[in-house]
């Protein structure tokens, strides 16, 4: 029995080498983690329970059948983060360059039935050469079944990619599927095609980092959802963000204990907004004062700033929020930020969680490149999305509310619950200079006139008391209060129970 024993000792520390020594200290030098270390890093200590660690390639083409290490170079298992169950798997760069083989990809599509049929998160560290070449079209089967889960996980489960190290060709649609997409600073890039197939084809010299890494892909396509400085960093972050997110889409969002005042009164908040109607400010400081303890978890902070997106709680309760940011483009609504909420609110939408928008929105951007690029389709996702969610949305509005932005920004006639805006809202159909001379086209040339003309239009519609008249809506209220009406609105409809007429599916404009 002993001799049993110390074999299975002696296999697992075999597998526990990965590739050896020598490429973990290469690893290393490089300024990443390995495998398991990262595993060790994003779960709570001890919790982790792996599987398949005996696993081995059944290639035998090209010589491979003398380099069968075990794993497979990837490790698979479950744990627990802040004592909450989470499927993950890391795949090992030390080990044949992390690429996927058809074992490989079994690997990780059994912990994603696992994590489906257990309904628990399933976090993917992806640090992998791409496919196996020696298996030819056996690798490219497995990343399809892999991409087949990642679509029937969508909506039911959430889940979260982390890129650690190189993420190339077909392994790039894997991640892309997935809810969250975060990436390592100078050490992770993501390409459908690399540089040398890029100089080939169109003769454009580009750098790994310029063509596909953390930087691009946070500030210029929106692929990726947040990037870090390291590994520790983007482990941690991930930890941070669980907490805010539901196991799966049967589960309400998790509770957490706080230590903030619901009726907490923020008197700055009543000198928020300028006097000045062009003048910006910022929005974060809203959210700020509103959350629990001032606690704001961003999405996508370096991509579309014109619009705000991420996660609060109150009353220890998670909730998205959408914001517009008056700081960048008047914030206006544009193609980048409308495609940007729209995602924000479908994941909301799936799991049950909360929306709060806050508005403050003079209209959608003007310009040719706006219309040639689909505005109209892209502008149109996010009022979809809006009109489809049947989760709790409560709305304050704190400044302009301009056209169809203001229909769009969940509007009480996209069935938004509670209504609310302070008193310096503006809710009109344009701003008043706009608006004055189209009708009084007349008297343009009689500056006196027009100005008579923009003060009347003010008085008239630059407020939000004619829409409260009509019960568009509910309350206009002090911005110091807004914390505690705005609480006590998502308090009131935690029974909410609302359903959408019976589809296959929608048709969304993408």
């Amino acid at each position: 029995m002993k001799d049993i024993l110390q074999e299975l000792h002696d296999r697992r520390e075999n597998a526990r080498l990965g590739g050896g020594q020598r490429r973990i200290d290469s690893q290393h030098a490089k300024g990443k983690l390995t495998a398991r270390e990262r595993i060790e890093l994003l779960l709570d200590e001890g919790s982790f329970e792996e599987y398949d660690t005996f696993v081995a390639h059944r290639c035998t083409d090209f010589g491979m059948e003398d380099n069968r290490p075990y794993g497979d170079g990837v490790v698979t298992g479950w744990g627990t983060i802040n004592g909450r169950m989470v499927y993950v798997f890391s795949q090992d760069f030390t080990v044949l360059g992390g690429s996927v083989s058809a074992t490989h990809a079994a690997k990780i599509c059994k912990v994603m039935d696992m994590a489906m049929q257990n309904g628990a998160p399933i976090i993917g560290l992806n640090d992998s050469g791409g496919a196996r070449i020696q298996e030819g079209v056996d690798a490219l089967a497995g990343y399809a079944e892999i991409f087949q889960r990642n679509i029937m996980a969508s909506g039911v489960i959430p889940q979260i990619s982390v890129i650690m190290g190189p993420c190339a060709g077909g392994a790039v649609y894997s991640p892309a599927m997935t809810d969250f997409i975060f990436m390592v600073k100078d050490s992770s890039y993501m390409f459908v095609t690399g540089p040398d197939v890029v100089k080939t084809v169109t003769n454009e010299v580009v750098t790994a980092e310029e063509l596909g890494g953390a930087s691009t892909h946070t500030k210029k396509s929106s692929v990726a959802d947040g990037a870090f400085e390291n590994d520790v960093e983007a482990l941690a972050e991930v930890r941070r963000l669980v907490d805010y997110l539901p196991l799966n889409n049967r589960e309400k969002p998790p509770v957490r204990p706080f230590f903030d005042d619901v009726d907490r009164i923020e008197t700055s908040l009543d000198t928020l907004i300028p006097e000045n109607p062009n003048m910006p400010y910022d929005m974060k400081e809203l959210i700020a004062k509103v959350a629990d303890e001032g606690d704001f978890y961003e999405i996508q902070k370096d991509f579309a700033g014109n619009i705000l997106t991420g996660f609060i709680r109150l009353e220890g309760q998670t909730v998205g929020v959408v914001a517009n940011q008056p700081m960048v483009l008047a914030g206006c609504l544009d193609i980048d930020s409308s495609r940007k909420a729209a995602r924000f609110v479908r994941f909301c939408d799936c799991f049950e969680i909360p929306i709060l928008t806050l508005v403050d929105v003079p209209g959608f951007l003007p310009g040719t490149s706006q219309e040639y690029g689909g505005v109209i389709k892209h502008g149109a996702k996010l009022l979809f999305a809006y009109g489809e969610a049947t989760v709790p949305k409560v709305t304050v509005i704190t400044r302009k509310a301009y056209g169809g932005a203001y229909d769009v920004m969940a509007s009480k006639h996209l069935r938004g619950d509670v209504n609310y805006a302070w008193p310096t809202a503006e809710i009109a159909v344009m701003g008043a200079k706009g608006a004055t001379e189209i009708i009084h086209r007349a008297d343009l040339g009689d500056a006196e006139k027009i100005a008579a003309h923009t003060a009347e239009y003010e008085d008239r519609f630059a407020n939000p008391f004619v829409a409260a008249e009509r019960g568009f809506i509910d309350e206009v209220i002090q911005p110091k209060s807004t914390r505690r009406r705005v609480s006590r609105a998502f308090a009131m409809l935690r029974g909410k129970q609302l359903t959408n007429p019976w589809k296959k599916h929608d048709n969304i404009p993408l």
